[in-house]
């Protein structure tokens, strides 16, 4: 199935139906859909051909759905960029895909600058702004001056994503993803996440970002309307879920937090919200029943997934009475959805017994094509029928499998393995905590020593010696902290993401290891 199948379903079921919200604008399904086939008919008249890349460097809005869909209904592939990234990172990936057009919004134009010169495949660049910034080359002259064309329903396999993927090192790789394999992911959601046509979805969650993508698809192909939120504000996004009526919100673990700790929290209605999906990283429990808590009578689905598998791997309904929210499988990731197939393995693949820790493996519909211009990395990744998550984890009797955290992130010390997200977890079953992230540093004696990074709630006082007897409590030795540092905040992705690999920065300096015992 092609994606612009959605936008066809609502333009024949309930045309007049709001589609978008962006701030004052709203526009009904047909209009949506109007606005759509004439945008492609003016990147069909700037030569863009079937298959071409176009890439979009903005925040959320309602005209970040309009030309995600235009790409698709003209045959394109859409190259949805990071709104997080430099100028050089953001000119590496518009040279690797090879990127024709560009469209950018006002907010971000600055990091375009002189960008013709450093992509040379790059022909056009579109300002998505309400003021006309030279002939023919804004956004809404543009779709005023085109003639509409016919959608050519592209194929199943035919290619309509690149994403990069926040490279740890080295330079971001591209994930490509098709039209079936995003289709498969939104229907296989579907059938375990009921998506009600009725629903308003607050899109906080930024749309080059899979799930954000995936989120306003889901909501084109049932009719819902889709509220978009240019980026993450804690006190406006509660302003939003008040004013607009929100049902559901997707989510990842550090806007949780921030909703919490809003001062205006407890003071707004959020008596429409019925659910609220959260992903993306691993959630200390501790977070978790707080949010259970403060959220009563709302439905909590954790979605676990990547952007190499379209978003969706597995879901798990923790629901919104209390006897389900105080199962002991509160910390699941859920079993294996309609369109996957999962397994733990050891490092050659084996398949592990259940409860063992290893490496999730993923296969089914929605695992990528590949990685755009990387045979090695992409057969590294895909193996046997596998896609290598790089995730580790374990799966009980019954199927269902807990993330423990990235490999990657794996602190090895004096041979000893440590998962930061348990230490993360014990970290914020401390009342002074509210945040808090845990990393390798490296150490003459050991190799690796365990540090945290500690966010401490507003007017709290705790000690470093404090923090660390208190995991001592619960964690052995070799897990527990050796050294923490404390911060006012720790550094996000757009997408909400502690980037640990900033905190490592610090610690990255030839020579320099921790002194710690």
């Amino acid at each position: 199935m092609y994606l612009t199948a959605g936008l066809h379903r609502s333009l024949q079921r309930h045309p007049d139906k709001t589609a978008t919200v962006d701030g004052p604008r709203r526009q009904s399904f047909a209009q949506l859909a109007s606005r759509v086939a004439r945008l492609a008919g003016a990147l069909v008249r700037l030569g863009v051909k079937r298959g071409d890349r176009v890439a979009i460097l903005a925040l959320n809005g309602d005209r970040y759905i309009e030309t995600a869909l235009a790409v698709w209904w003209a045959g394109a592939v859409l190259n949805p960029v990071n709104t997080r990234w430099t100028a050089t990172e953001i000119d590496y990936a518009l040279n690797d895909c090879g990127a024709r057009v560009l469209f950018v919004d006002d907010a971000l134009a600055g990091l375009t600058a002189g960008i013709s010169d450093q992509v040379p495949s790059l022909q056009v660049t579109v300002a998505m702004s309400d003021a006309p910034a030279a002939p023919g080359l804004d956004y809404e002259t543009l779709i005023a001056q085109a003639a509409p064309v016919e959608d050519v329903r592209c194929d199943n396999g035919e290619l309509a994503a690149i994403l990069y993927t926040g490279g740890t090192t080295g330079f971001p790789k591209g994930v490509m993803l098709s039209h079936a394999n995003l289709w498969a992911a939104l229907v296989g959601r579907m059938a375990e996440v009921p998506n009600p046509g009725e629903f308003i979805t607050l899109l906080t969650a930024p749309m080059f970002h899979v799930a954000g993508l995936g989120r306003m698809l889901g909501q084109t192909i049932v009719g819902g309307t889709c509220v978009t939120f240019p980026a993450f504000n804690a006190q406006a996004v509660l302003r939003t879920l008040a004013s607009e009526r929100i049902t559901d919100v997707v989510l990842v673990p550090s806007m949780l937090q921030m909703l919490l700790d809003a001062p205006t929290f407890n003071q707004t209605d959020l008596s429409s919200l019925r659910r609220i999906l959260w992903g993306a990283a691993p959630i200390t429990v501790p977070l978790l029943e707080r949010a259970l808590e403060a959220f009563a009578g709302v439905e909590f689905i954790h979605a676990y997934g990547m952007t190499e598998t379209a978003a969706s791997v597995s879901v798990h309904h923790i629901g919104s009475s209390i006897e389900e929210r105080n199962h002991h499988r509160i910390r699941s990731a859920g079993r294996a959805g309609f369109s996957t197939e999962i397994r733990i393995a050891d490092g050659q693949g084996k398949e592990l017994p259940r409860g063992e820790p290893g490496e999730i493996l993923v296969r089914g519909p929605v695992v990528m094509m590949g990685y755009w211009n990387r045979p090695a990395d992409t057969q590294q990744a895909l193996r046997d029928g596998w896609l290598h998550t790089g995730d580790g984890g374990t799966m009980d009797d019954a199927g269902y499998v807990y993330v423990v955290d990235r490999i990657k992130d794996m602190v090895i010390s004096g041979g000893e393995n440590v998962y930061p997200a348990e230490v993360e977890e014990v970290l914020g079953r401390h009342p002074g905590v509210t945040a808090s992230a845990v990393i390798g540093i490296p150490s003459e004696k050991w190799g690796e020593t365990v540090h945290a990074v500690v966010v401490l709630r507003p007017g709290v006082s705790v000690t470093e010696a404090a923090l660390i007897a208190h995991c001592r409590t619960q964690l052995g030795g070799y897990k527990c902290p050796k050294s923490i540092e404390f911060r006012t905040a720790l550094p996000l992705s757009a997408a909400g993401k502690v980037l640990k690999g900033e905190l490592r920065k610090a610690w990255s300096e030839p020579g320099r290891s921790a002194t710690v015992a």
